[in-house]
């Protein structure tokens, strides 16, 4: 999915071709924002021109949101592209400015401000360079490819041929990819060699020597019903020869290049503070991500102040449970027994179906707002799951006529505790993802770049806020299951000491692995997958805390200053009903809606 917002133009841009010169775009949108009519009638009529501009020159990300059109094209990934569109975006901000936001007024002047600040954070993103790392263990195309093909309509014939489509583009997207690794590669811009070996596996899952067992095969391998036997037959061997005779030739040539060229100048060091720009790059994604201006140092002593807390806590049901041992001693208890683990991941997928089918009845306590689109549970894939936690959300859309989807962690039974599990749920499925972003995608009355926002602060916050309503929900009665929801919360908490540890403190990976081990209970090897986690995606983790602490405070500043006037229902619908936004702005919007409750009578 994509992981920032970007607002852009009318026209799309194909993988096979480049699109119309930048004064083009520049003439589209100004004359989108120059539109006849109020200032509102303005915004909308920019925004409008913008939408269709990502929904173009994105179409991956259309995809997922149900923009129909686009879904036979690969967003184009090529050095001269990325330089485009930061040329580009220039020019939609200077069409934004044009319109008057002091003659805005309410939920205008929320989308207007959104918009700019959207804007000038891609133009301050450009000096730095993430377009040249486009893979890591993490993310990339080796990933993002299978899960954009999971997400494809699959109703029609034309649907199947838009899958072929993109399958066929797919060499073009590798060889941008390999493009932008170079242009990487001479910028000094690389992930960390010693996590490179996992993407060599992933591209080994790709090219499995039948094509039909790749995940690029996936969608041909169960049609919906009205596709004959016959159509069946020749979509599915079409599949099979574009993976043998193009995909899997251009995978071979990339990992010739990956091996031998790019993974042996990849960096050695951990801090992203020691990349070009690093310090300046760090601070700007520790803005990006937690939406406020806290400083690596404020966060840091943040994370310590809130691991003695909870440590506390997690102190408490150690001696409820008359546990003899010290806290160490008890988490590594949790880690062996084996009453704690499931020995089949068909029950480990039963278990959390009945934890999410508990959950759906208790919404209607804290919500008086419920969305529409349903969701299940599934495993994650097999090719992405010794990478992936234990679990994971990968979001629906009512337009494109997807249910969301809960999906937990088979791969290795022995570190997926029960004790985690409802904590897990509740933060990837309902009241948490699926819950705030379906609600997200069906307000009414907004910008449809609203109904995406990607702010991290807010929606992994939100989802981590979520998990401590398991207590209201009726969840956490065994003693075991309340350490695990402690113990979650702990593992944010840490993460903004190992975060800001390594990046800007010149913590170690060991140090930082050894800080991990001994405050949660944590196997070595999951432990090794967050910290790798931190180490790739520099600042990331840290919205997480900063977040849900904002909306515990909010609803306490809310619960105290309206007094017998408060009601959780109608606070937790006024924080989710305008979207994902920053934390300075749900500020601002919850102090309007208390101020809204007191002139109540």
């Amino acid at each position: 999915m994509i992981s920032r917002l970007v607002l852009l133009m009318t026209f799309f841009l194909s993988i096979e071709s480049i699109a119309a010169a930048p004064q083009s775009t520049c003439s589209v949108m100004a004359k989108a924002a120059a539109a006849k009519g109020s200032a509102a009638q303005k915004l909308k009529s920019f925004l409008a021109a913008d939408w269709d501009y990502v929904m173009h020159e994105f179409p991956d990300f259309a995809t997922y949101v149900g923009y129909p059109g686009v879904n036979d094209k690969l967003t184009d990934q090529s050095v001269a592209a990325v330089q485009r569109r930061n040329t580009e975006v220039q020019c939609r901000l200077k069409a934004l400015s044009t319109i008057s936001r002091s003659a805005l007024k309410g939920e205008d002047r929320v989308t207007y401000d959104l918009a700019e600040r959207e804007l000038k954070m891609s133009i301050e993103s450009e000096k730095f360079g993430d377009d040249y790392i486009p893979v890591n263990h993490m993310s990339g195309f080796q990933i993002d490819t299978p899960d954009l093909f999971t997400a494809m309509p699959t109703a029609t014939i034309a649907d199947y041929e838009n899958i072929l489509a993109r399958l066929d583009a797919l060499p073009v997207l590798i060889k941008q990819n390999e493009e932008l690794m170079r242009e990487g590669l001479k910028r000094k811009l690389t992930p960390v060699k010693a996590f490179m070996e996992k993407v060599n596996g992933q591209l080994d899952s790709l090219t499995a020597p039948k094509p039909e067992d790749s995940p690029l095969f996936q969608p041909f391998k169960e049609f919906r019903p009205g596709v004959t036997a016959e159509e069946q037959k020749r979509l599915s061997e079409k599949a099979k020869t574009i993976l043998r005779e193009k995909v899997y030739p251009a995978l071979a040539a990339f990992k010739t290049f990956f091996n031998k060229e790019y993974v042996p100048n990849a960096r050695e060091f951990i801090a992203f503070t020691e990349m070009p720009n690093g310090k300046e790059w760090y601070a700007f994604k520790v803005k990006q991500f937690t939406t406020t201006n806290k400083n690596p140092d404020d966060l840091h002593q943040l994370g310590l102040s809130e691991v003695e807390r909870l440590t506390a806590e997690m102190n408490k049901i150690r001696e409820r449970v008359k546990f003899d041992g010290d806290l160490k001693t008890f988490n590594r208890f949790l880690l062996k027994d084996k009453r704690f683990y499931y020995t089949k991941a068909d029950d480990l997928l039963a278990g959390y179906r009945d934890i999410t089918k508990k959950a759906d009845a208790e919404l209607p306590k804290l919500f008086r707002t419920l969305p529409r689109l349903t969701y299940g549970v599934r495993p994650i894939a097999a090719f992405a799951a010794p990478s992936s936690s234990g679990a994971q959300y990968f979001g629906g859309s009512l337009q494109a006529g997807r249910a969301g989807w809960f999906e937990a962690n088979t791969y290795d039974l022995r570190s997926r505790p029960k004790w985690d599990m409802e904590t897990l749920a509740l933060h990837e499925a309902v009241p948490g993802h699926h819950f705030q972003i379906a609600i997200a995608q069906e307000i009414e009355g907004v910008p449809e770049f609203r109904k995406h926002g990607q702010f991290t602060a807010f929606i992994e916050g939100w989802a981590l806020y979520a998990e401590s309503l398991g207590d209201e929900m009726g969840f956490f009665k065994d003693p075991y299951s309340k350490y695990g929801n402690f113990s979650g919360e702990m593992m944010r908490s840490i993460r903004l000491v190992v975060d800001t540890g390594m990046h800007a403190k010149g913590w170690s990976k060991q140090q930082a692995l050894d800080y991990y081990r001994s405050k949660m209970p944590i196997t070595d090897a999951d432990s090794e997958v967050e910290i790798n986690r931190y180490i790739t995606w520099p600042g990331q983790a840290l919205a997480y805390k900063v977040g849900q602490l904002r909306f515990r405070e909010l609803r306490e500043k809310a619960k105290r200053v309206l007094g017998d006037k408060f009601d959780v229902r109608d606070f937790h619908d006024e924080v989710l009903r305008h979207g994902a936004l920053p934390m300075e702005v749900l500020d601002r919007v919850v102090d309007e809606w208390i101020k809204s409750r007191l002139l109540r009578n």
